[in-house]
C-alpha cells in the first residue's frame, strides 16, 4: 500500500522524468506509463470513471475516424495520439482529485521539483568542465538522456530533459515565481536565494525558448500591474539580458540570426537550414498547407506525420532532408492547427482566456494568479516550441490552470459566478 508521500513522489516523477524509454517501438513506452499503471487502479477505485475526460475528447474521436476514412491518417497514427491524451488527462485529473483541488499545495509539489532538476542542470555543467564524465553523461542511467553540445565546444544544460529547451519549458513557471519575488520582495513557494538557482539554470540552458519565457514572465507582471514603471524596467531587462546573450553566447547568436534568415528573407542556405529554426519553420509551413486544405477541423489527432509527407520543404532540391519533429510539429500550436483546424485553435485560445485570473485589487492575498500567470507561460511555450501533447505531465498544468480559477472564484467570486467543487460534480 503507497503512503501520500510515495503518491506524491511517483505524480512528480512522472511531471520531471521523460528521459527514461524502455522501448521505442510500436510506441515509445515512457516510465510515466508504469506510474500511471502502478497509480491508476487505485485512483478508479477512489473516484470512478473519468467521465470529464472522455466528454472532451469524444468529438476529436469522432472527427479522426472520419479523417482516417477520407485517408487523411491511419488507425496507428490516430490511436497512438488518442489514447495517450486520454490515459494522460484522465491520470492527472485523478491527481488533482487525491489532492482534492488544492492547486496551491500542487504548485509548491512542481516548484520543488523544478528547483531539484535545476540542481541536477547546474551539476550537470560543473561535472562537464571538470572532466567528471558520470556527473555529466547520464546515458549509463536514461536511454534517451544525453549530451546536448553547443557550438563553442561546451555544452548546453539539459539536466533530466532529453533536450535543452524542454528543461527550460519546465521550469519556466518556476522562473515566472522566482523574478516576481525578486521584483516585490516576496517568497511565495519558493526563497529568493534558492529561486536564483532556477535563474542561473534557465540561463544555462541557453535556450531561446527560455529567454522567451523571460519575456512573457515580464509582460505577464506589467498586464497586472500596469505601471509605466515596470514596462520600462522590464524592457531594460528584456534587451540587456537580450544583448548580454546574444554578443556571448555563440549558439544563441546562431539561433537568431538563423531564425530572421528563414522568417524575413526566406534563405535556404545551408547555415539556416541546418539548424532548430529550419524545423519550427518547416513545420509551419506544413501546418498552413494542411489547415488551407482542411480548415474547419483539421486532418485529427496524430495525422501530422503524413501531413508532412506532403507539404514538407525538405522535397526540394538543395535543402537537407531533415524531419525532426515531424510528427509533433515542433510546437503545439502548428500542431493544433494542422490536426484540428480552427476548432482547436479556438478551443485553445477560449480556454487561456476564460480561466485566466487576474491580479485582484481587493483581495491582495490571494496568489491565484501568481499560479495562473506562471501556468501560462508553460502552456504558451508549449504552444510556441513543444508539440507533444502529453510529455512531461503537460495535462496537469492545464488542470492546474483550471482549477486555479474555479478556486479564486468559489473563495473570492459572486454568489452567481461560483462553482460547486465537489468530486461528483467534476466527474458528472
Amino acid at each position: 500500500m503507497l503512503n501520500n508521500a510515495r503518491i506524491t513522489l511517483l505524480i512528480f516523477i512522472s511531471v520531471f522524468v521523460s528521459s527514461i524509454t524502455f522501448f521505442n517501438s510500436p510506441f515509445e513506452g515512457y516510465l510515466h506509463y508504469i506510474i500511471f499503471l502502478i497509480l491508476l487502479p487505485g485512483f478508479y477505485a477512489r473516484f470512478g470513471f473519468p467521465k470529464t475526460p472522455i466528454k472532451l475528447l469524444f468529438i476529436p474521436l469522432v472527427l479522426g475516424v472520419l479523417q482516417i476514412y477520407s485517408g487523411n491518417n491511419t488507425w496507428a497514427g490516430f490511436m497512438k495520439i488518442f489514447i495517450g491524451v486520454l490515459l494522460s488527462a484522465s491520470f492527472y485529473q485523478y491527481v488533482m482529485l487525491h489532492y482534492k483541488f488544492d492547486v496551491e499545495k500542487i504548485f509548491s509539489f512542481y516548484i520543488k521539483g523544478a528547483y531539484i532538476v535545476s540542481i541536477i542542470g547546474i551539476v550537470e555543467v560543473i561535472s562537464y568542465y571538470i572532466g567528471f564524465r558520470p556527473g555529466y553523461d547520464y546515458k549509463w542511467l536514461f536511454n534517451k538522456w544525453g549530451i546536448v553540445p553547443n557550438s563553442s565546444g561546451g555544452i548546453r544544460m539539459n539536466s533530466i530533459f532529453s533536450e535543452a529547451s524542454q528543461c527550460a519549458i519546465m521550469i519556466a513557471p518556476a522562473a515566472f515565481v522566482v523574478i516576481y519575488n525578486i521584483i516585490f520582495r516576496k517568497n511565495y513557494f519558493i526563497h529568493t536565494q534558492k529561486g536564483l538557482v532556477i535563474l542561473i539554470a534557465t540561463v544555462l540552458t541557453t535556450s531561446s525558448t527560455g529567454f522567451i519565457g523571460f519575456f512573457i514572465t515580464g509582460i505577464l507582471i506589467i498586464l497586472n500591474y500596469a505601471k509605466i514603471s515596470n514596462f520600462i524596467g522590464a524592457a531594460i531587462l528584456f534587451f540587456a539580458l537580450g544583448s548580454l546573450l546574444y554578443g556571448n553566447s555563440p549558439e544563441f547568436k546562431k539561433r537568431v540570426d538563423s531564425g530572421l534568415g528563414l522568417w524575413l528573407d526566406e534563405d535556404f542556405s545551408r547555415d539556416n537550414v541546418n539548424s532548430s529554426s529550419f524545423v519550427l519553420y518547416n513545420n509551419y509551413h506544413i501546418a498552413v498547407e494542411n489547415f488551407k486544405a482542411n480548415p474547419i477541423a483539421g486532418t485529427g489527432l496524430g495525422s501530422h506525420a503524413m501531413a508532412f509527407e506532403k507539404y514538407s520543404l525538405t522535397k526540394q532540391a538543395g535543402i537537407l532532408n531533415i524531419d525532426f519533429n515531424k510528427s509533433d510539429a515542433n510546437s503545439m500550436f502548428l500542431r493544433l492547427l494542422s490536426e484540428t483546424g480552427l476548432m482547436g485553435i479556438i478551443f485553445i485560445l477560449v480556454f487561456i482566456s476564460k480561466f485566466y485570473v487576474v491580479r485582484s485589487r481587493k483581495h491582495p492575498e490571494s496568489q491565484h494568479w501568481i499560479i495562473g500567470s506562471a501556468v501560462l507561460v508553460i502552456i504558451i511555450l508549449y504552444l510556441l516550441r513543444q508539440g507533444n501533447y502529453f510529455i512531461n505531465g503537460f495535462p496537469i498544468f492545464m488542470w492546474i490552470y483550471y482549477y486555479n480559477y474555479v478556486d479564486f472564484h468559489n473563495k473570492f467570486g459572486s454568489k452567481q459566478n461560483e462553482i460547486d467543487l465537489k468530486p461528483v460534480e467534476v466527474n458528472a
